[in-house]
C-alpha cells in the first residue's frame, strides 16, 4: 500500500490518480545507500536535492521513492524518458529480444539493426538516409565533429555561448557553460559565437520566436522583418570574419538550447546562418538529443521547426526512453568519408538497443505523443504565462511543445538572475509538493521541464498550482 506523507508545504492542488501500485522496497536502508553514495561513487556525480530522492519505481508519468511517495516527474530523467517510465510496448520488447539475443557485433547481420535503421531513417527528408548507431549523446557530437572534419577536410567548427553538446574530451569545446568546463586543453578548433537570445541577448522583443510564448521584452521589428535576426546575424558573421578560417568544417546548434533552460533563437536565424556556413564549405550539424521524436510538437525534429535541412542531424536521449543508445543521421556521401578507414563502435547498434528503438517511435505513434507533446505543451505553456503575468519574479517562460523553460528573475525590467539559493527554495518546495522539476541556465536560474510526453492536461493543473503555491511561499519568506 502506499503511505500517506506530510510535506513541509501544503497545497490546495490534487495530486491526479494513478491505478499503478508499486512494488515493496526491499533493497538497502536509506542511510546505508547514502553512505555507498559517498564511499563509492565518483564525487562529480552529483544528487538532486538537500536530502536526495531515493526512487525506486517508475510507472509513464510518475516515479516512486522507497517509502512509495509518489512524484509527477517533470524531468523525465534529463529529457531521456521519452514516451514514459517501463512503458509496456518497450519493456516488452526488449524483454523479449533479451531471450532471443542480447548482443552480436554488427559484422555480422541481425533483424534489428536493419528494421530499424530503415524505419528511423523514413522520419528524415532527403537526402539524410543513412544511419551510424552510437551509445550516448556525447559519443554522436563527437562522431558528428569527426564526420564534418573528414569530409570536408577542414577543422573549425562553430558553436553557440550556451549550448551543451556533450562532456567529453572532444565535445567539451563545442560545450559553452563554465560549470562543465575543466582546467585542461579542450576544444582547439572550436570557437563559440554570440547567442541569440531574445531574452536575455542585446537584441529581441515580443514577435521573435517560434512559441505561444513571447518575451515580455517590447520589438521595434515591423510586419515581416525581426531586426533582433538580423543584428545576431551580424555577429555570426562577425565570428567568421575575424575568428575562423575561411573555410570551416561545420557550424553545430541545438534546435532549442537544453542545458541553458530551453533558449529559443529569433525565427529565420538558422536558416540564414546555415546558409552562410555553407558558403564558407562547412556542414550544419542539428543536434536533436534534447528536441527530438516529437518533443516540439509541431514537428517530429527540432529542426523542422527552423524550416532548414542539415547535413548532420544527432539523437541520443529520448531514442531509447532511457536505454543507453544514440545515433548519427546523415547523408550517403558525408557517411562514406568515414569508410576510407576503420570507424568501429562494439556496442553501438546492437539487437537490444535497435530493439528498444523500434519499440519507442511504435508507442510515439501509436499512443500519439507528437501530437499530445504540441496540445499539452502549449497548455502548459500558456497557464505558466499566467504566472508570469502574476509574479515579478518569474521572467520569461518559452519553449516549444513539453520542452519549456521558467527563467527566474529579480524583477523584470533588470533581468538578473534569481539567486541560486532562493532558487532552491522554490525547487525543493515543488519537490515536497510531489513535482520534480530541472534546473538549467548559465547561473541555474531556469526550470526546465521536459516530461515524459505522455503527461495530462489535468497533470499540467497540479504541477502550475504546485509551482504557484511554492512561489507564494517564496513570497512569504521573502516578506
Amino acid at each position: 500500500r502506499q503511505q500517506k506523507w506530510k510535506s513541509s508545504v501544503s497545497t490546495q492542488a490534487k495530486m491526479p490518480p494513478c491505478d499503478f501500485v508499486p512494488e515493496k522496497y526491499e533493497s538497502y536502508p536509506y542511510e546505508r545507500m547514502q553512505k555507498i553514495r559517498e564511499q563509492h561513487i565518483a564525487p562529480s556525480l552529483r544528487t538532486y536535492y538537500r536530502k536526495p530522492l531515493l526512487l525506486h519505481q517508475g510507472h509513464m508519468q510518475w516515479l516512486f521513492d522507497h517509502e512509495g511517495r509518489r512524484y509527477l516527474d517533470l524531468f523525465a530523467g534529463i529529457v531521456t524518458v521519452s514516451v514514459g517510465h517501463c512503458h509496456p510496448k518497450v519493456t516488452m520488447a526488449t524483454q523479449k529480444q533479451l531471450a532471443r539475443l542480447w548482443h552480436t557485433t554488427n559484422i555480422y547481420m541481425y533483424p534489428a539493426i536493419h528494421e530499424y535503421a530503415e524505419k528511423l531513417t523514413s522520419l528524415f527528408p532527403d537526402p539524410l538516409k543513412v544511419v551510424y548507431l552510437t551509445n550516448s549523446g556525447s559519443e554522436a557530437n563527437d562522431l558528428a565533429m569527426f564526420m564534418a572534419r573528414v569530409h570536408t577536410r577542414n577543422f573549425d567548427i562553430i558553436s553557440f555561448r550556451g549550448g551543451y553538446h556533450g562532456g567529453s574530451p572532444y565535445t567539451l569545446g563545442l560545450t559553452s557553460l563554465t560549470p562543465y568546463k575543466h582546467g585542461v586543453a579542450n576544444g582547439f578548433g572550436c570557437t563559440t559565437t554570440m547567442l541569440p537570445d531574445v531574452f536575455r541577448g542585446p537584441w529581441g522583443g515580443s514577435h521573435c520566436r517560434d512559441s505561444p510564448v513571447q518575451t515580455v521584452r517590447k520589438c521595434s521589428c515591423t510586419e515581416g522583418a525581426c531586426l533582433a535576426k538580423d543584428q545576431y546575424i551580424e555577429q555570426f558573421k562577425d565570428t567568421l570574419n575575424t575568428s575562423v578560417p575561411k573555410t570551416i568544417a561545420g557550424f553545430i546548434a541545438e534546435p532549442i538550447q537544453g542545458v541553458n533552460g530551453a533558449v529559443q533563437y529569433p525565427r529565420n536565424f538558422l536558416k540564414e546562418a546555415y546558409q552562410l556556413t555553407r558558403e564558407r564549405g562547412g556542414l550544419c550539424i542539428s543536434d536533436e538529443v534534447q528536441t527530438g521524436f516529437g518533443r516540439t510538437g509541431s514537428h517530429f525534429w527540432g529542426f523542422q521547426t527552423h524550416g532548414v535541412v542539415p547535413d548532420i542531424v544527432t539523437l541520443a536521449k529520448g531514442i531509447g526512453n532511457g536505454f543507453p543508445m544514440a545515433a548519427v543521421v546523415t547523408t550517403k556521401e558525408i557517411a562514406s568519408s568515414l569508410a576510407q578507414n576503420l570507424h568501429f563502435n562494439t556496442f553501438g547498434g546492437n539487437p537490444l538497443a535497435c530493439v528498444a528503438g523500434a519499440a519507442v517511435l511504435d508507442a510515439i505513434e501509436e499512443d500519439s505523443l507528437q501530437k499530445n507533446s504540441e496540445v499539452v505543451g502549449t497548455y502548459m505553456l500558456l497557464e505558466l504565462a499566467k504566472l508570469r503575468d502574476e509574479f515579478e519574479i518569474v521572467g520569461d517562460v518559452r519553449g516549444k511543445g513539453l520542452m519549456i523553460g521558467v527563467e527566474m528573475v529579480t524583477d523584470k525590467d533588470s533581468r538578473r538572475p534569481l539567486p541560486a539559493e532562493e532558487i532552491s527554495h522554490i525547487w525543493e518546495d515543488c519537490k515536497d509538493m510531489g513535482v520534480l522539476i530541472g534546473r538549467g541556465g548559465l547561473y541555474s536560474q531556469t526550470f526546465r521541464i521536459k516530461p515524459p510526453m505522455c503527461i495530462t492536461k489535468r497533470d499540467v493543473d497540479f504541477a502550475v498550482e504546485v509551482f504557484r503555491t511554492a512561489l507564494e511561499k517564496h513570497l512569504d519568506r521573502a516578506a
